[in-house]
């Protein structure tokens, strides 16, 4: 492993964001930031245009021929029952994001809306469309189409599941497709690295507030935050060091039951019907401009808008692009035996509905709390970290609800550090589908001290925009992916 140039130069550039972070955060966001800037102002077309046409293409292949073509042999069964395939996909995708979020985001769209003259009653509906856009389709036709690519040509193919192999594979007799294959590899581990380390630095900003909720704590300082990555480490040894199906399926499935949980308990203990009529008219609002909306680019709006539409829905998309190599690659590698079809429904529907549920409920119980004055929307501009935490304290429960979320928001970590680690121990190996616990556990010990470094900046906007800034070359790498599968699909029944 470490006589690999491509490992070692990988693993090189994240050390030194690493390193770069602790000494001059501010310096590497002003980076980071100037950079997303100019990406967003020269490309935000490209992203959308990119995003939009991978789920009109992932659609496409679900109701098309292609469609009843297995992910490996055709006798070939799924190795995890549907549930734990799932809970599994989702708790990688995105799992603690959905904890940071949940009222934060909503309430956040609808503070700018208002501000920017939008009616209240608009700026609510509004609020919740274009959080459920950021959470549904579209990132999950990114995390789909990268997922099938390397599941087809892994389990079908027979070749190493590698972001690169599908490009070698159909370009084999082009002179730069060995040359565009490695750097590709190497982007991707760099983005996982850098992806994870953020999810890590946010999940654990969320435990450390959510314990300060818990015992009324208004200052908790960096030794908290040292305390809950020093648990968090010991966590997802345990997982590295046993088979995937045991470690991985145990523990999302677990966060995923008390994520239900919680967010069942809000809907019955709050105003059920006010929540499920915002449900029922998100749902509406979400299919009927899902498509249109993305293509919208907000280019003849002033420039706050602009900032806000890039602050936001670019920077998801692009945060969506980033976390596709790690996420993609997992997915892939609990996939095989289904079809085409199953794979797409599954990965697109579930956790786009599961959201909209998600966000219905907890955006519609911060406004609804909103507008009784229990809880202030101005939180989220102070300390986005404590909203979820604020509004489950204006219900009955709250320090079991609150003791429920930090414990659902530590288990998402660790099931993102441990897939990720694996995904990046089969990058190690050649694309082995069972790499050695040493291996996983040498990458843990990487996305730690990783991770570790993004809590000491201290910053949840700088963690974004650094993520964002590992992403930008996958904008292109998921067009030629794409490339690759549909060239290979025509291929086979012809």
């Amino acid at each position: 492993m470490f006589f690999n140039p491509l490992l070692l130069i990988a693993v090189g550039l994240t050390l030194a964001v690493a390193v770069w972070g602790i000494v001059d955060t501010a310096g590497l966001t002003q980076l980071a930031t100037d950079y997303v800037r100019l990406v967003f102002r020269s490309r935000g077309w490209f992203v959308m245009l990119t995003a939009t046409t991978l789920l009109l293409v992932c659609g496409w292949l679900a109701v098309s021929r292609y469609g009843r073509i297995r992910l490996g042999k055709d006798d070939d069964q799924p190795e995890f029952s549907t549930m734990s395939w799932l809970t599994m996909m989702f708790a990688a995708g995105m799992g603690v994001g959905l904890l940071f979020f949940g009222a934060a985001e909503p309430i956040t769209h609808y503070l700018f809306l208002v501000s920017a003259k939008v009616v209240p009653v608009q700026s609510a509906t509004w609020a919740l469309f274009i959080t459920n856009f950021h959470w549904g389709l579209h990132a999950w036709a990114i995390y789909g189409l990268t997922g099938l690519v390397i599941a087809y040509f892994g389990f079908r193919k027979g070749t190493p599941q590698l972001i690169s192999a599908p490009i070698k594979t159909v370009f084999a007799g082009e002179k730069w497709s060995a040359g565009v294959g490695w750097l590709v590899d190497l982007l991707s581990i760099y983005a996982i690295a850098i992806g994870l380390a953020g999810s890590v630095a946010m999940g654990v900003f969320q435990v450390q507030d959510g314990i300060a909720a818990l015992f009324n704590w208004e200052q908790t300082g960096l030794t908290l935050s040292l305390a809950v990555f020093g648990v968090l480490v010991l966590a997802y040894i345990v997982p590295l060091t046993v088979d995937l199906s045991k470690g991985m399926a145990l523990l999302s499935n677990t966060a995923i039951v008390i994520a239900v949980g919680l967010m069942l308990y809000l809907l019955l203990v709050g105003p059920t019907h006010f929540l499920m009529n915002g449900i029922v008219e998100a749902i509406g609002t979400y299919i009927s401009g899902v498509i249109p909306h993305g293509f919208n680019t907000f280019t003849f709006y002033d420039e706050q808008v602009e900032s806000w539409f890039g602050d936001w829905t670019l920077n998801y998309m692009v945060w969506w692009l980033a976390w596709s190599p790690f996420v993609g690659v997992f997915i892939a590698r609990i996939s095989k035996g289904r079809t085409i079809r199953e794979f797409l429904a599954g990965v697109l529907l579930a956790p786009t509905v599961f959201s909209i549920f998600w966000f219905g409920i907890f955006g519609g119980m911060g406004f609804f709390k909103g507008g009784a004055e229990k809880l202030d929307p101005s939180v989220v501009a102070s300390n986005i970290n404590q909203t979820t935490f604020l509004l489950l304290d204006t219900l009955p429960l709250s320090a079991l609800t609150t003791i429920a979320t930090i414990v659902a928001a530590f288990l998402f970590i660790v099931t993102s550090v441990v897939s990720a680690a694996y995904v990046l121990a089969m990058f190690s190996t050649g694309g082995d589908q069972n790499p050695s616990v040493k291996i996983k556990l040498i990458w843990g010990a990487i996305l730690g001290l990783l991770g570790l470094s993004m809590i000491l900046s201290d910053s949840v906007s700088a963690v974004r925009q650094i993520i964002a800034l590992s992403a930008g070359p996958f904008v292109f790498i998921v067009i030629l992916l794409m490339v690759c599968l549909l060239k290979s699909l025509k291929k086979e029944v012809e």
